[in-house]
């Protein structure tokens, strides 16, 4: 996903007059959790606090106090306060009732909101994408609207062509490698060219009990062969196998289309590394 903290940067420098709309607390069904925000100026709007007739009303509440210069015509810094039951009065069912924060952007706040941006950042999980051929483009390129680091690994470099922006590559003859450096808590998805290659990066990823997503694009077929070469040859463990997550996106559907598999495989991508509340 593109950087949050430029994305701040860049529309602050563009809006160097702007609000700063927060949720200071959500009980209930609400659109957004506690803490989503979003920036506001009189022509444009970043983030979302959820949508709707909720973020309606917020942008244009906040758009009178930089008109005024004061949110809802009142003084000192500290901004305003905005308390709205999610119901039938404003067009909206969801049921619950949401606290509202509106302050300008003044330096310091633009400095705290940056330092917020990176930190949402580097927080960021860590996928990693072995393989940059039609499904590896078509994974990539929809893991790379989500909140995620996506890093795409091969050992060919017209595979890395046409990547999106916001993803990393790396070139290596030795993919493997990218698996044991990787942070706790990665992600790895298998789907190369090659499945003798396929299978000595599972082997490797399959070591690291901290990682949380183990997948492999292929068949059953593919997979009782990895199963085999992994308990006859890596030395590993039925357990240990049990891990890895193949077909990658589920076989509920057949159809094979790039597209297909990757919006199945980045919702189950999601789902694994989503922490439970």
């Amino acid at each position: 996903m593109a950087s949050t903290k430029k994305g701040v940067e860049n529309f602050l420098d563009n809006s160097p007059v702007a609000a700063l709309i927060k949720v200071a607390e959500a009980k209930g069904s609400t659109p957004r959790e506690k803490g989503a925000w979003m920036l506001v100026s009189p022509e444009a709007t970043f983030g979302t606090i959820g949508g709707g007739q909720l973020e309606f009303m917020a942008i244009a509440k906040a758009r009178e106090a930089i008109v005024s210069r004061s949110p809802a015509g009142e003084d000192g810094a500290s901004g305003v306060s905005l308390n709205i039951p999610l119901g039938p009065e404003i067009g909206q069912c969801c049921g619950g009732h949401v606290e509202l924060s509106i302050r300008h952007v003044d330096s310091g706040l633009r400095d705290e909101l940056t330092a917020t941006a990176a930190a949402e950042d580097g927080a960021y999980p860590h996928v990693y994408l072995f393989g940059g051929g039609h499904v590896g483009h078509a994974l990539a390129s929809a893991l790379s609207l989500l909140p995620l680091k996506v890093t795409v690994v091969e050992t060919r470099a017209d595979a890395l062509e046409g990547m999106p922006e916001a993803v990393t590559t790396r070139l290596t003859p030795m993919p493997e490698e990218a698996v044991r450096a990787a942070p706790a808590g990665s992600a790895f998805v298998v789907l190369t060219h090659d499945h003798a290659l396929d299978f000595l990066i599972v082997g490797e990823a399959l070591k690291r009990p901290d990682a949380a997503y183990i997948g492999m694009i292929g068949s059953k077929t593919k997979k009782a062969t990895c199963k085999s070469w992994y308990l006859k040859t890596a030395g590993g463990t039925e357990e240990e196998f049990a891990r890895l997550v193949s077909p990658i996106g589920g076989s509920a559907l057949r159809d094979k289309r790039p597209s297909v598999i990757a919006a199945l495989a980045a919702a189950e991508i999601m789902r694994a590394l989503a922490k439970p509340e």
